[in-house]
């Protein structure tokens, strides 16, 4: 490790200066009228808008090769490689084509920043501007609409995410550059993240072990902060949304400033929402929920150097359904509920050579979990999560067609318990993992692979009598594992693509699997682990296909997983005090399925647009039986209309969403069947300005029907507990 960071520190020393240099041009349309567009380097994070005239600006850039990324709504998205040397000021002209296709997006959860058209892992992505309109209560059920993610859910206040059917510590979820850890072995516990002060999700599907270690075998939910304003501009901004179902709201508010170097935001945002009402007209008794969340970022870039500091609190208090009582639509929580704070603190910093950077991440995160089972002056379950977390990134210099990082990543983890309940001991966790990737640019071809190698240590403490039954012995152990990614992707023609990417995964077992001894009060079912458990490791293939033409695009994903050592949960026929007993094992499994989908927006009719999209997994244990959680097959429909300016109304929009969900058989040996069920949302929405100020506003209806449905991922689905019926939501922002 002192090697390591000693190479760090000669490549800084030795390659350090304070070069710069200068991008200038125009953006013209094919006849040559000057267009309003934006032009952004994405591996500094600077950027221009074309004035009027269709000029644009970019100053301080450090020497070295970088993307350019052109967009302009209602023209193509256009991406070159420039390379800056010797403080020459470069000058590019642009002239864009008309095209329908929506605006591309800069894809972050990956090295190398790419558009996803060029990216060789295929990378969903979604605004939560987009989940907001389209009336999502929460992230975690926001995300639940794209393809190939799901959400295991207790009521609307707690929801984890399901890649491809697999989830909790297989799922690894990113904010403000670091992982987020919180306990998340659980599936009672939530993100602890809100979703005000986060601009975009990106979902890696598939093993990611090669970028972010274990506990990525499933892949990578990545939330991006929202970004800072443009040099030398000062917005005030702020959205309240209201919900019939639940009659709650979400409220945010934020302020965010800029000057030539420094730059400042800081967003509070507050929540509150009732029991849920059911399809049959019932509320589902101590689902209500509340939510504090402040934000901040400050950033520094001056030259060679872009420093950022952000800071996340997170209060969220969650009550815990156990049965259908109290029928009344209060916001006072009830006993059993969760309290929970979550604080996150990241500084990023990268520096620029020549020709090269150096990119240095570290987090620190501190989880407070109580549980109130009898008594709200006393946790009877109380943890608290301490992790500290970093990741040195080399970006070395480009060597013909070749791009190439290298870096260590890793973490420190404290857990103890300070409440009479244990559900896991106290224990320290230590990570290390060495990596590297490269990516080789061709003129039909982009080729990217990489390898890994990660170490992992848990050391935990005795918990409670050892002359007890339930007694937890101190364990000692080392996870080692190596893995390694290649990908491809071909352009057979300007419209079709292929991408076909080959991964290792691999997972440590977590402190619940190693050590449980009790009551898991959640579940009902008493757990015992297993400390001879191995790391699970997955093989994984995916290909993907892509058709863009200028008013009709689709897609087709296929992937099959293979996991050895595959850790669940099995019931066995003991008894311990009426409570069922299970025991962790381990076994092989696959997981096998796909996403395929179209998007339509014929000429003339430019503002229509019909999107379509069908997901299915299959999970299977070797041995024989499927795998639990795994979510029904789905079949989405959408039609968006997206009009140009109306007079009075800017932007405005429309949308109708059909979501038909099928039947749930392939169930494991203690899950029961789900019927399938079809859910009809729709809402609009526009931009109005009245002076300087721009009002936003939206209304939108989910489960127009009052469909009574249980989802096969709901927690609540053993007690036959329904999932919200219809609910009406309007939401009203401003911007000045």
């Amino acid at each position: 490790m002192k090697k390591i960071y000693s190479l760090f520190g000669l490549l800084f020393i030795y390659q350090f200066t304070f070069s710069q240099a200068t991008l200038e041009g125009s953006i013209m349309d094919e006849n040559n009228q000057p267009i309003l567009a934006t032009v952004y380097l994405p591996q500094i994070e600077k950027g221009a808008v074309s004035d009027e005239l269709g000029k644009y600006i970019i100053t301080q850039i450090p020497n070295g090769s970088y993307s350019m990324i052109i967009s302009a709504l209602g023209y193509e998205t256009l991406s070159f490689k420039l390379s800056f040397v010797k403080n020459e000021p470069i000058t590019k002209n642009i002239i864009l084509k008309e095209s329908a296709v929506e605006m591309e997006e800069v894809i972050i959860s990956t090295p190398f920043h790419k558009l996803q058209s060029e990216n060789v892992m295929k990378v969903e992505r979604i605004t939560t501007d987009q989940l907001t309109k389209n009336g999502a209560v929460n992230l975690s059920q926001g995300i639940s609409n794209m393809a190939g993610v799901s959400t295991v859910s207790t009521g609307n206040g707690i929801g984890k995410p399901v890649i491809r059917g697999l989830s909790s510590n297989r799922v690894l979820t990113y904010t403000q550059g670091v992982r987020l850890e919180n306990q998340q072995f659980g599936d009672e516990h939530g993100l602890g993240i809100s979703g005000n002060g986060i601009e975009s999700v990106e979902v890696i599907k598939g093993p990611a072990s090669l970028l972010y270690g274990s506990d990525a075998i499933g892949g990578v939910l990545y939330l991006n902060p929202e970004g800072f304003t443009s040099v030398n501009e000062t917005e005030i901004n702020g959205l309240g949304t209201y919900f019939s179902n639940t009659e709650g709201f979400n409220s945010s508010f934020g302020v965010k400033t800029s000057g030539d170097k420094l730059k400042f935001l800081v967003r509070g945002s507050r929540s509150s929402f009732s029991d849920y009402e059911t399809g049959n007209n019932y509320r589902v008794t101590n689902t209500r929920y509340n939510e504090y969340d402040v934000k901040t970022g400050v950033r520094f870039q001056d030259k060679n150097l872009k420093s950022t500091l952000r800071y996340n609190y997170n209060r969220s208090n969650i009550g815990i359904p156990e049965e259908i009582g109290i029928q009344n639509s209060s916001k006072e929580l009830l006993l059993p509920f969760q309290e929970i704070d979550n604080h996150i603190l990241s500084l990023d910093n990268s520096l620029f050579f020549n020709n090269s950077s150096l990119d240095i991440k570290t987090g620190y995160l501190f989880n407070d979990r109580r549980e109130f089972e009898e008594s709200v002056n006393e946790a009877a379950l109380r943890l608290k999560l301490k992790t500290f977390t970093y990741d040195v990134k080399y970006n070395l210099p480009e060597w013909g067609q070749f791009t190439t990082i290298v870096g260590v990543q890793g973490m420190i983890q404290d857990n103890k318990n300070f409440g009479e309940e244990i559900l896991i001991p106290n224990a320290k966790k230590t990570d290390v993992g060495i990596y590297t990737t490269t990516h080789l640019h061709l003129e039909n071809w982009d080729l990217q692979g990489g390898l890994r190698l990660d170490t992992r240590k848990i050391k935990t403490e005795d918990a409670r009598n050892s002359q007890d039954e339930d007694f937890i012995p101190s364990i000692d152990k080392d996870y080692t594992s190596f893995n390694a990614a290649l990908g491809g992707k071909y352009n057979f023609s300007e419209t079709f693509t292929g991408r076909l990417n080959l991964a290792s995964g691999f997972r440590a077992p977590n402190l619940a699997e190693l050590t449980s001894n009790g009551v898991h009060e959640g579940t009902g079912r008493y757990e015992i682990g297993n400390s001879d458990l191995n790391n699970e490791q997955s093989f994984q293939t995916d290909l993907a296909f892509e058709y863009r033409s200028e008013h009709f695009e689709a897609f087709a994903n296929g992937f099959y997983n293979s996991i050895n050592n595959y850790i669940y949960i099995n019931p066995t026929d003991d008894f311990i005090e009426d409570d069922p007993v299970f025991n962790y094992v381990q076994n092989g499994a696959k997981l096998f399925g796909g996403e395929i989908g179209f998007h339509l927006h014929p000429h003339p009719l430019d503002w229509l647009h019909w999107e379509s999209s069908f997901e299915t997994v299959i999970g299977k244990l070797n041995d024989g039986g499927y795998l639990p959680l795994i979510p029904a097959n789905t079949l989405n429909n959408t039609i968006r209309v997206e009009l140009n300016n109306k007079g009075f109304f800017k932007s405005p929009y429309g949308f109708i969403t059909l979501e038909n969900i099928f039947s749930q058989n392939n169930t494991s040996e203690f899950e029961t069947t789900t019927k399938g069920y079809n859910l009809l949302s729709l809402g609009f929405g526009a931009i109005v300005k009245w002076n300087n100020i721009k009002f936003n506003w939206g209304l939108s209806a989910t489960n127009i029907t009052n469909e009574s449905y249980i989802n096969h991922l709901s927690r609540l689905k053993a007690d036959h507990i329904l999932n919200p019926g219809r609910s009406i939501n309007f939401n009203l922002g401003f911007t000045l």
